[in-house]
């Protein structure tokens, strides 16, 4: 058998052609065609304290490929405004290293600078040329003033870098020689895409944020479904963003904000947005607080409502076996039951996965099957993780129909 030839450099020469097309001057630009579309997401969250004149080399991977690429910077959690003086656009080569000719600066309303207000966010200005599918961008911002409360997402389950000083024009590796497994104040990056190219956000918890997957591999379950979108033939949904928070609630805060409170800034305010898959509950169910089915289905129902009211289809997920883990108890059992009955039966989603069903083991459907278990018997491993993509009917997710 012939060894499989590798794609990289093919894929390298891809972004440096399409990463390195200088801009074109104004009177030639032509009126832009397509639509805009995330590509990238993570969800924001306080991220400990701000440090002044520290840059962040932020590696994330897109799903849908397109051109004028945009970024956007949050800062959802700060106290106050924070200054961002230089911000660049690669493609990863290896570690902090990016590859030549591609590193290029973004502009904010044609600044080279922009200050984002306590609790808002800011988008950067397209950034003409092509991104390719499936592909390690790099992200490099540098702020003077960073203080107070710092915004991010916390579990990347990928490797950045950190610099002091801005070092964010060059694309070698030196002056970054520090390395974070958190994004900060990166949550969205949008292309724009041939028209009728739509996304899905994937809203959940640790085993949507990635957990136990394989660091740096893009092995969580959204990454496959997003390579699944790429291949297919049938759908327009091309687009995939992880918005899920490790730790993360249908209806408390505490991990991050729940589901029902962030669902307008990290679900419906993305551009291209055509379906929500809701994949969340197993934290509100073990927690023992209380809450019962009928708070849970009430929850489900109000994301539904406001997904629908957007123009946003929504898929259930149901929620997946957790016995063993420390938590589990028959009572956590019988409430998870009664949530998994709701969403498979009861018509209130536009379409329903069964992770359950393809999670369990066939001799104990209260235990997660041990090949796909990582060993906490709750998070499944990389196997788990690309069952459960494999297992999302793409029909659903194109909701080619609109919601119901």
């Amino acid at each position: 058998m012939r060894p499989r030839r590798s794609r990289v450099p093919f894929l390298v020469a891809l972004a440096v052609a399409a990463l390195s097309v200088p801009a074109a001057p104004a009177t030639a630009r032509t009126a832009p065609t397509g639509n805009e579309v995330i590509t990238w997401g993570a969800s924001a969250d306080r991220l400990g304290e701000g440090v002044p004149d520290r840059g962040y080399r932020l590696v994330v991977h897109t799903s849908v490929g397109g051109g004028d690429l945009r970024i956007r910077l949050s800062n959802a959690f700060g106290d106050r405004p924070v200054t961002f003086d230089s911000v660049y656009a690669g493609v990863q080569a290896a570690g902090a290293e990016l590859v030549r000719g591609t590193n290029r600066r973004l502009t904010f309303g044609g600044a080279r600078s922009v200050t984002v207000p306590a609790g808002a966010t800011v988008s950067s200005d397209p950034l003409p040329g092509r991104v390719p599918a499936e592909t390690n961008l790099v992200i490099s911002v540098h702020s003077p003033d960073a203080a107070g409360p710092a915004t991010g997402h916390g579990m990347a389950m990928q490797t950045s870098y950190t610099s002091q000083g801005d070092h964010t024009a060059q694309e070698s590796a030196e002056n970054w020689g520090s390395t974070i497994g958190s994004w900060f104040y990166l949550d969205a990056v949008t292309i724009r895409a041939s028209f009728g190219t739509g996304a899905v956000v994937a809203l959940g918890d640790s085993i949507t944020d990635g957990w136990q997957s394989s660091t740096d591999l893009n092995r969580r379950w959204p990454d496959y479904l997003a390579r699944r979108l790429q291949k297919s033939g049938t759908t327009t949904v091309k687009g995939v963003a992880n918005e899920g928070i490790s730790g993360n609630k249908v209806l408390a805060d505490g991990a991050g904000q729940s589901a029902l409170n962030r669902l307008d800034r990290d679900v419906l305010s993305h551009p291209g947005v055509r379906t929500v898959f809701v994949f969340e509950g197993v934290n509100d169910i073990k927690a023992h607080t209380g809450v019962t089915a009928q708070d849970m289905i009430a929850g489900y129902r109000k994301i539904i409502e406001r997904a629908h009211a957007a123009g946003k289809c929504v898929v259930g997920a149901t929620v997946g076996p957790f016995k063993g883990w420390s938590e589990w108890d028959p009572a956590a059992e019988a409430l998870r039951q009664e949530v998994n009955a709701f969403v498979r039966d009861s018509g209130a989603f536009d379409a329903v996965t069964d992770f359950d069903r393809v999670l369990r083991s066939p001799y104990d459907h209260e235990r997660i099957l041990p090949f796909f278990d990582n060993g906490d018997h709750l998070h499944p491993n990389d196997k788990g993780m690309q069952a459960m993509a494999d297992a999302v009917d793409l029909t659903g997710v194109d909701c080619a129909s609109g919601p119901s």
